[in-house]
């Protein structure tokens, strides 16, 4: 994978889009400062300059590899590298769905995926991401953390992205075959944040909130989640957008 280095950068997945024509396969674009960047539900990334990762890596597709459907594959994906990267530093992780990963129920990284399509096949994927490494302070989050806070050790960020780019290139075949997707999977939904554990959740389509239990994912990416509140406790099919972890 070749990786590239910015000092100052508004967004990398933002500079990634615009150079996507320009930009190889397995580019990883990374900035040293990250002035404007962006999460889910059109958050901003908070991260302080010189401290931590913040990169995108491209994938480009040829047709017939990946289908529009299954784009939430990438998810698991980059949710499982980033896990493996910190079961290296002795850090036990969880995956808070879709993409975020929490250790101890404090937000460690952040992922944000975007693609372009060709048809109903995945043409190039951007996947963004941001994981708290230096940074021991996080005045405008607060519930972060970060290697170092987990660790009591700073780390190289140049080693660390090398570490997570190999991780990710050794991993990203099990995209392509029905085997190694199973294992994904099972590896995925075994991570999930509160998994087992009863908690509240606010349902977005219904504008309520309610005490649940996550049961896993569904084979299209849908979150199951047990109503503990609802006469006989029905299992309820969350998309992306569609509920809210109450912590």
């Amino acid at each position: 994978m070749n990786i590239v280095w910015l000092d100052t950068i508004d967004s990398t997945n933002s500079e990634v889009l615009r150079r996507l024509a320009e930009l190889p396969s397995l580019t990883v674009l990374a900035a040293r400062e990250q002035t404007a960047g962006r999460g889910q539900r059109g958050n901003t990334w908070f991260t302080e300059p010189g401290k931590n990762l913040t990169f995108s890596i491209v994938v480009k597709f040829g047709e017939g590899e990946l289908h529009a459907s299954r784009v939430h594959w990438l998810n698991y994906l980059m949710s499982d590298v980033v896990c493996g990267f910190l079961d290296a530093y002795g850090i036990d992780s969880a995956i808070k769905w879709p993409n975020d990963i929490y250790v101890q129920r404090r937000k460690i990284c952040g992922i944000l995926i975007e693609n372009t399509l060709k048809g109903e096949w995945v043409d190039a994927a951007v996947i963004g991401t941001g994981i708290n490494i230096n940074q021991r302070e996080f005045p405008q989050l607060a519930n972060a953390t970060s290697l170092v806070l987990c660790s009591g050790q700073e780390q190289d960020l140049d080693a660390c992205l090398e570490k997570v780019a190999a991780l990710f290139e050794s991993e990203l075949p099990m995209l392509f075959s029905e085997r190694r997707r199973a294992g994904l999977f099972d590896r995925y939904s075994g991570r999930l944040f509160l998994k087992d554990t009863t908690a509240r959740f606010h349902d977005l389509l219904e504008e309520r909130e309610y005490r649940g239990c996550i049961r896993g994912v569904e084979a299209d990416g849908r979150l199951c989640i047990r109503d503990l509140d609802a006469p006989g406790r029905p299992y309820r099919y969350y998309r992306f957008k569609e509920v809210g972890y109450i912590l």
